[in-house]
């Protein structure tokens, strides 16, 4: 290992060492404008980034603000008593009444069906045979 170590030169570091040497100078001094050059323009984009950001967040922030304003009115419209339909109670009383008419209907076939018993007694006799 050598006893020197060559630490990076930051741009600044660079121009300023460029401008105190003369052999070497051009060239330092030309990287030390390229590379403030772009630290500068890369910290503009950085602040114009924050900046735009900044105010995305502000607009958020204000429908934010304007959608809470009116949020005591759409509870108020959304607890206000409809005015409820007769539609679901004719609807059940007409199923009850269709049930109620096919219930009668099927005991009245059924009765029907069924033959009636006889008063008289059975003509063939019953006891069994020796």
């Amino acid at each position: 290992m050598s006893s020197q170590m060559h630490a990076r030169l930051t741009p600044r570091k660079r121009l300023a060492r460029g401008l105190a040497y003369s052999a070497v100078g051009p060239v330092d001094v030309t990287r030390g404008v390229v590379g403030l050059s772009v630290h500068s323009a890369q910290s503009t984009a950085a602040n114009l980034r924050s900046r735009y950001r900044a105010g995305q967040l502000q607009r958020q922030l204000a429908a934010a603000q304007e959608a809470a304003s009116r949020l005591p009115e759409a509870l108020a419209q959304a607890s206000r008593p409809k005015r409820r339909s007769r539609r679901p109670w004719v609807l059940a009383g007409v199923a009850v009444v269709a049930l109620a008419g096919g219930a009668a209907a099927f005991s009245i076939i059924r009765r029907s069906s069924q033959p009636e018993p006889s008063p008289r007694p059975p003509s063939v006799e019953v006891a069994p045979r020796p």
